[in-house]
């Protein structure tokens, strides 16, 4: 077992029966960014703020610095020398991801010229490409918007997770992989939704970066 998901077993071991699942979608996301994809993370209220929190851990170093490859550095200095080195210096490595909660222009049209339920859904017809996750969190498992996102991701050729409570809601026939936490209530569902996004986002920084 890898040594992230062992600690978050030790510390929350009312996770253990969610194991198999948090491999099964840190395995669909490490071939994704594998082969060049990329992740789409959407979700409402609680969600929607670990939907961008899950973007900040991938887009930037996380446990490590996760520098520039010694070509890339190269490439930036014989372009602009000193200013190269700086940016080189500044840069990090990224896992690509995009959280879907984020566009409020596009989000508050859509809502109002077509569909509330079709926010999340017409970007990941906009952005998604076979070989891409979308990742939908939410605790009933039934919210409507992401569900119809999963919908539209599926017909497309997308990955799909989920990270929802005890019943999985219809995510849990829609998705590749439903992370369901054995719990019911809106709080304690998503106090557990953070370590084990943290998990997986620890274990990719370590496949693509080393530790």
């Amino acid at each position: 077992m890898r040594k992230a998901l062992q600690r978050l077993l030790e510390r929350y071991p009312d996770l253990a029966p969610c194991r198999e699942d948090i491999e099964k979608a840190h395995e669909l996301l490490r071939n994704c960014y594998a082969s060049g994809g990329k992740a789409l993370i959407c979700g409402n209220g609680g969600s929607a703020a670990d939907s961008e929190h899950i973007v900040g851990e991938l887009m930037k170093g996380f446990m490590s610095k996760r520098p520039l490859p010694a070509e890339e550095r190269t490439r930036f200095t014989e372009l602009y020398g000193e200013e190269g080195a700086y940016l080189a210096d500044r840069l990090q490595g990224a896992l690509p991801a995009i959280s879907l909660v984020s566009h409020t222009a596009l989000m508050t049209a859509y809502a109002n010229d077509v569909a509330p339920d079709m926010v999340f859904a017409q970007q990941v017809y906009g952005y998604g490409r076979p070989g891409d996750v979308l990742v939908g969190i939410t605790t009933s498992g039934n919210s409507a918007n992401v569900v119809r996102a999963v919908q539209v991701a599926k017909a497309r050729g997308l990955a799909a997770v989920g990270l929802t409570g005890r019943t999985g809601g219809k995510l849990a026939a829609l998705c590749d992989v439903t992370i369901r936490v054995p719990y019911d209530a809106t709080p304690d569902v998503q106090e557990r939704h953070l370590p084990i996004y943290h998990t997986i986002c620890i274990m990719l920084e370590e496949d693509f970066f080393g530790k």
